[in-house]
């Protein structure tokens, strides 16, 4: 695994040793960031960004990498938020970046600034990532119009919590991609 974009472009990045975790890939991290950048008019640079079910925290450093101002990962298991530790410290962004471990669907009130995107990452076919949009929608970590995306399998087809609409979806070998907008104005 490696930062595919900005800055840190090349960079490895600690991957996981089990099964535990699963990583969105290069080339698919690659294609988000590339819809982000044209289809969007690169919500990135100057985001606060929110990284659930963080992982690697490879979505979350690469957005960083692109330009981001802040990143929150967001992982409950411990061998993951070590790795996260460890990528974030390799790449020396400690001070733009913090981790909590904590439960993507329970993610109660909000206690910094909204955050104006959210990467979304959850087990596949678990409806997992529809309970961790839930949960940012009740606690307001959302700025309004927040861009959402979160990745499942493909073919599957999540039941969108009511505040989000979904404005496009990306099918990309086992995965889709599907990018929400937060219920409010644009920022």
């Amino acid at each position: 695994m490696r930062i595919v974009g900005g800055r840190f472009r090349g960079r490895a990045l600690r991957s996981p040793s089990s099964d535990a975790t699963r990583p969105t890939s290069d080339r698919l991290r690659e294609t988000l960031f590339d819809v982000l950048a044209h289809r969007y008019g690169d919500p990135v640079a100057g985001a606060r960004t929110i990284d659930l079910f963080a992982g690697t925290g490879a979505l979350g450093l690469e957005a960083l990498s692109r330009g981001a101002a802040h990143a929150l990962f967001v992982e409950d298991g411990t061998e993951a938020r070590a790795m996260i530790r460890d990528n974030v410290e390799a790449l020396g962004v400690a001070g733009l970046c913090r981790i909590f471990r904590r439960d993507a669907t329970k993610l109660g009130d909000v206690g910094a600034a909204p955050f104006d995107l959210a990467f979304l990452d959850p087990p596949y076919g678990k409806g997992l990532g529809e309970a961790a949009l839930q949960s940012l929608a009740a606690g307001r970590w959302l700025a309004p119009g927040a861009l959402c995306v979160l990745e499942d399998a493909a073919g599957a087809v999540p039941a969108v919590p009511a505040g989000f609409e979904v404005v496009e979806r990306r099918e990309a070998g086992i995965a889709q991609l599907l990018f929400l907008r937060a219920a409010g104005t644009r920022p």
